[in-house]
């Protein structure tokens, strides 16, 4: 087991400790939060600290944190006490460092829309503009703000019913749903580190709710500890449903080329889970289950 560094909150700076969270928890969506203030003067931010958490009603969450440095809080904040409106935008890689700039700390009267380039457009059913590059743009009335301290680091979870979503087409897959490769959208990690959302990063996995697995504790003892199979590799054979049969079994045996290639030289046991592990990695599960459970029959 790795060394581990054990944190009592208590005993370190909030500036020391932000980074542990914000390194750990990650990546992080961003809510690209356009507000306007009581006089109409628009305001663009990024939070960090945001997820969605109700999809009936539809309610996202994000927090506005006072400075560590000096306790000052926000204009989004003040907005959204005010006026109880916000649009929140999503971020993707095309337009992720013109968001950037809106982080500045500019005076409360400059418009970060001419600072950064990007497009107002008008809402439908609040007064803060929309982004007009962002591929997703969700129109919120602010339900609650609760201020979870009056120290540095301390958040205000601004929690949001979305009464309009907008979302690019551009995005959308045959089913209307929502392609994460076209959404191509950024995510926020410690320090000044992002995460492109796209390409091999991405990976599907769907588990079956209604049917039991097969599950870890019944995977045989030599699969379980052996030391070519990482708990990735164990969790693809304790997700299935059910063991390969025999039938499956014979045809690999007599199909597969490196497995016959395999069984012909001497303790194959370990070249068996060696070859069912790069099985996984090439998305053939269903035969590396197959070819691990041969592997048995070698020991």
């Amino acid at each position: 087991m790795d060394e581990l560094l054990t944190i009592d909150p208590k005993d370190l700076p909030v500036k020391d400790l932000h980074q542990h969270i914000v390194g750990s928890i990650a990546p992080r969506p961003i809510a690209f939060a356009s507000t306007m203030d009581e006089n109409g003067i628009p305001n663009i931010a990024p939070y960090s600290f945001f997820n969605a958490f109700s999809s009936n009603p539809p309610i996202l969450v994000f927090s506005s944190n006072r400075k560590v440095a000096d306790n000052k809080t926000k204009d989004t904040l003040h907005n959204v006490l005010a006026t109880k409106e916000v649009v929140i935008n999503v971020v993707n890689y095309a337009i992720a460092r013109q968001v950037a700039i809106s982080s500045v700390e500019y005076a409360p009267d400059v418009n970060e829309f001419e600072k950064t380039g990007l497009t107002p457009i008008p809402s439908e059913t609040v007064k803060p503009y929309r982004v007009k590059e962002s591929p997703v743009q969700m129109e919120c009335s602010v339900k609650e703000v609760i201020p979870l301290g009056e120290k540095g680091g301390a958040g205000h979870l601004i929690i949001c019913q979305v009464s309009r979503m907008h979302i690019s087409t551009s995005i959308l897959d045959e089913n209307n749903r929502i392609d994460p490769q076209k959404a191509d959208l950024v995510g926020r990690l410690g320090r000044a580190w992002y995460a492109r959302i796209k390409g091999d990063c991405i990976f599907s996995h769907h588990q079956p709710v209604n049917i039991i697995p097969v599950g870890y504790d019944n995977l045989p003892e030599a699969i379980r500890t052996s030391p070519v199979f990482t708990g990735h590799d164990l969790g693809v054979f304790a997700s299935k449903t059910e063991f390969p049969d025999k039938e499956k079994i014979k045809e690999i045996k007599t199909n597969d080329s490196k497995v016959k290639d395999i069984l012909g030289q001497p303790n194959p046991s370990m070249e068996l889970q060696r070859y069912a592990k790069h099985l996984i990695d090439i998305n053939r599960e269903d035969d590396a289950f197959c070819v691990a459970m041969i592997s048995l029959d070698c020991h």
